[in-house]
């Protein structure tokens, strides 16, 4: 992932066995740098485009589809909103039945929970949504033009099984939103400029601070 290559670096005293002196430092890359999209923007629909990723698409995919590049695979990410890959993107449909048949075995058809069918009265009145969960035994009563009418069972609700319910929670996983192509170079330069250090006791340069070394410290 080219975003690695964006983030600062770090010196920190050397750990390794074959260091030379008390005075050797490790370079690395200061992962502790990050930053995020603020909260205000993202809900800035003028900012982004909404996307739906297809079946086995990888953000390195995506992003050489809708940036031409498949190193801003990390803009993908963080303009999505999106931490932890294994977790948060999409499942491709062989993936998804791997995982819910190990999670579930044999009970992958079971009920996972309860939902009402949409309830309407006799004038064609909105009596109860559909999809809100209720319980097993839930039953609905109301008054349909002065007659008390209740509906129980199969007629005001229905299961959702392991597998629907797992599916559903993948493809709601689909639906992201990207940052527009015109505002891509902009949100680059502003991206660099954050990770650049501001001056303090640990600064080298712009893209470099060093930690203290403590075995120096200690020995004084």
């Amino acid at each position: 992932m080219a975003y690695f290559r964006e983030l600062p670096n770090v010196e920190y005293q050397s750990f390794l066995s074959d260091a030379i002196s008390s005075k050797d430092y490790l370079t690395v890359k200061n992962l502790f740098r990050r930053n995020k999209l603020r909260d205000d923007l993202q809900n800035s629909f003028t900012l982004f485009n909404k996307y739906e990723i297809v079946e086995g698409a990888r953000p390195d995919t995506v992003a050489e589809e809708f940036y031409g590049n498949d190193e801003l695979d990390w803009v993908v990410l963080m303009t999505a909103g999106i931490i932890n890959v294994r977790n948060e993107w999409p499942l491709s449909n062989y993936q998804l039945y791997n995982y819910v048949d190990n999670k579930y075995g044999d009970r992958i058809n079971d009920n996972n929970f309860y939902e009402t069918k949409e309830i309407k009265d006799s004038n064609g009145r909105l009596i109860l949504p559909s999809g809100k969960v209720v319980d097993e035994d839930f039953t609905l009563t109301y008054s349909d033009n002065g007659v008390n009418v209740t509906v129980t069972g199969t007629n005001v609700r229905r299961g959702v099984s392991n597998w629907e319910y797992e599916t559903r929670k993948n493809n709601k996983k689909s639906s992201i939103y990207l940052l527009r192509r015109g505002y891509l170079q902009q949100f680059l330069n502003d991206m660099r400029e954050i990770m650049l250090y501001d001056r303090s006791s640990q600064y080298i340069n712009e893209t470099l601070i060093r930690t203290e070394n403590t075995r120096i410290t200690i020995s004084n």
